[in-house]
């Protein structure tokens, strides 16, 4: 009761709807200048209290006649006009609320928090929000526990107590990071890595195409700008494997994580298929390849990069494909001959990656210089579509055993650049479509890491469980990040009052409510709340 007495008044409610959402007029004392967009509010109405986010604000005045002609501003006449003639009015949109345990209480029922089904009375008071409000509808993490379901991904912008994204809600659904380039969404997605490894029963694997996961990386911004942030393996030692697809651009950076060799038997044609466009196959490609699949299994790659150009034709009569349409599918995918983590024979280390998931280990990818577009897609679905094969067959086991022994540890899969995976056509023909779509009952989930979601196929979008939206100055994309989402106008007007670093809109499945926070700092401070029972017990050996 005494920090309901003590919340700071902000204004009262005059107006407003359940759809539009509710106008507030702001109390002389309080400064305009002082209430942003994304606020957290409270209303407190006569049987409910209702948790609120500020949309926009604006200013007004009783008789326009006064603004015909304005009084300069620190003149006497401006200061007799403001709060009465001239003010502020601030649009709210309420998100939570919670009753009165009974008629006549003056406590609240703040166990259930309900869906906003109605509206406060006139001149409701609209105050503050509390460190306990937040508390109360984000969770607390609790520093010492072992595991921990909520974890502290940031504050709200004018007050210093954590919001906390429910992690058990977060791996039930495919989720997305976006914003634009130099927002920091690569340190906010190894913020979310960090807190489900240290947190969450649960198993990541990172393509890591830039090679910021795994070991240390250059901050984006600030005074530390040129000192190092730690990697995942850095932090959790033997929890995290890290294996590349370039030795010698590890051996440059001075780590040590484990080379990955692909023969070329394990590419399949729906491996190559999905890339077309990339590898600017003609339309007959897909035919071509699967007559060379045919003919020879799992040869048929590695048979077809081993004949000479003038040799092609008598290739070409032996499977019944068109010469020409096997001419230019051998000239695109010649390209791969020049790939050092790809060979005629050796050993498949695809197997070894996904047997790490199954001992519960965390898996990051490094591609190191091996970077361009139709490496990181090939390698990327060749990859996935074993997980998802593997988990489908692990996930039918269970059902029919029903034996907890047998059940998979759920699994997420970072991906950057998921517009390339998840446009409108390679969202239908790419495993991460299927994933994103419904591969929950699988257990497998995906973590997209995107700046232009206007790329993404809109079913997709549609899918995804929790957002954490970073600035994006494409109309497009403001759009395209809304797909879906209730009061979407409103929150686009957040959205475009974010600073370009640091901030992000929260919404979606592992939040009770939209909020907009500043992202914790990825320091010092944060790597010890993370390790301290983690790498205790860790040696040299653990980390290298």
């Amino acid at each position: 009761m005494n920090e309901d007495n003590n919340r700071k008044r902000l204004g009262t409610i005059t107006r407003g709807s359940l759809i539009e959402g509710l106008e507030m007029r702001l109390l002389p004392e309080v400064s305009v200048e002082a209430i942003r967009a994304g606020k957290f509010v409270v209303i407190e109405g006569d049987t409910h209290r209702f948790f609120s986010m500020i949309t926009d604000v604006a200013l007004e005045a009783q008789d326009p006649e006064i603004l015909r002609s304005p009084p300069q501003k620190g003149q006497v006449l401006a200061t007799v006009l403001h709060g009465e003639q001239t003010y502020a009015t601030v649009q709210l949109r309420p998100m939570l609320m919670i009753e009165r345990r009974d008629a006549d209480s003056a406590e609240w029922n703040e166990e259930h928090l309900l869906p906003v089904k109605t509206i406060p009375v006139h001149f409701s008071e609209v105050c503050e929000a509390t460190e306990s409000d937040v508390a109360k509808i984000f969770g607390r993490e609790e520093p010492e526990a072992e595991r921990n379901r909520f974890f502290h991904m940031g504050t709200p912008l004018d007050m210093d107590t954590p919001v906390c994204v429910n992690l058990e809600r977060f791996i039930e659904r495919s989720n997305g990071i976006f914003g634009k380039t130099g927002t920091g969404k690569s340190f906010f997605t190894r913020l979310i890595l960090a807190g489900l490894i240290r947190n969450a029963n649960v198993v990541n694997f990172i393509f890591d195409v830039h090679n910021e996961y795994g070991w240390g990386s250059r901050r984006e911004a600030g005074p530390a700008k040129k000192q190092f942030a730690k990697g995942l393996k850095e932090l959790f030692g033997s929890r995290v494997v890290v294996a590349t697809l370039d030795a010698e651009s590890a051996k440059t950076r001075q780590v040590k994580p484990e080379p990955v060799h692909i023969p070329y038997s394990a590419i399949e044609p729906e491996d190559i298929i999905p890339i077309a466009p990339e590898l600017n196959l003609p339309p007959a490609a897909p035919e071509s390849c699967y007559c060379l699949y045919n003919r020879y299994g799992k040869r048929w790659l590695s048979t077809l990069l081993d004949y000479k150009q003038d040799e092609l034709k008598t290739l070409a009569e032996e499977v019944g494909a068109h010469p020409e349409s096997i001419s230019a599918l051998y000239r695109k995918l010649l390209r791969l001959k020049r790939l050092s983590f790809l060979g005629q024979e050796g050993k498949d280390d695809i197997k070894q990656l996904t047997d790490y998931l199954r001992q519960g280990k965390n898996v990051v990818l490094e591609f190191g210089r091996q970077s361009s577009l139709v490496v990181y897609l090939l390698i990327s679905n060749l990859i996935t579509r074993r997980i998802h094969r593997q988990y489908v067959e692990q996930t039918e086991k269970y059902l029919a055993s029903q034996a907890l022994k047998d059940e998979p540890t759920p699994l997420v899969i970072t991906v950057e650049e998921a517009h390339r995976f998840l446009n409108p056509v390679a969202a239908r023909q790419t495993i991460f479509g299927t994933i994103a779509r419904e591969m929950r009952k699988y257990y497998v989930n995906l973590l997209i890491v995107d700046q232009r979601p206007s790329g993404i196929d809109d079913e997709v979008l549609s899918q995804i469980g929790t957002r954490m939206i970073a600035q994006l100055s494409d109309e497009k994309d403001l759009a395209a990040v809304l797909t879906g989402v209730s009061g979407a106008t409103s929150l686009r007007s957040v959205l475009a009052g974010l600073d370009s670093r640091q901030q992000a809109l929260v919404l979606g499945h592992a939040t009770p409510m939209p909020v907009v926070i500043r992202t914790r700092n990825y320091d010092e401070a944060f790597f010890e709340s993370v390790t301290r029972s983690d790498l205790s017990s860790l040696s040299a050996h653990d980390l290298y």
